[in-house]
């Protein structure tokens, strides 16, 4: 799904206009965003979690060359399921497996 379909899917499901639900959308995204780059975790109880986590500067080989390289230590974004999507998710997975 694309942002564009997303959003007429938001606004079906709202009853709000695009453009609103745009605006939703990308506020909440730039807020879950902000709140990611000052370190804190954001949670929706029963959806998942998305959170930071430190990277170790470590060595690697490029696959083509062999040549090692340093890969200096970064943070990255991580998101844990949460239960209520999995159970969802995996039901959907088993419903569509049976039809085949």
């Amino acid at each position: 799904m694309k942002k564009a379909e997303f959003i007429q899917a938001v606004a079906d499901k709202a009853g709000l206009s695009k453009k609103d639900s745009l605006k939703v959308v990308d506020a909440a995204l730039e807020t879950i965003a902000a709140a990611l780059e000052k370190g804190d975790s954001v949670s929706f109880i029963g959806f998942g979690t998305f959170d930071t986590t430190e990277r170790a500067a470590r060595k690697a080989r490029v696959p083509g060359t062999k040549q090692v390289i340093d890969v200096p230590a970064s943070k990255a974004v991580k998101f844990k399921v949460g239960k209520k999507l999995k159970e969802a998710v995996a039901a959907a997975a088993a419903k569509k497996s049976k039809k085949k």
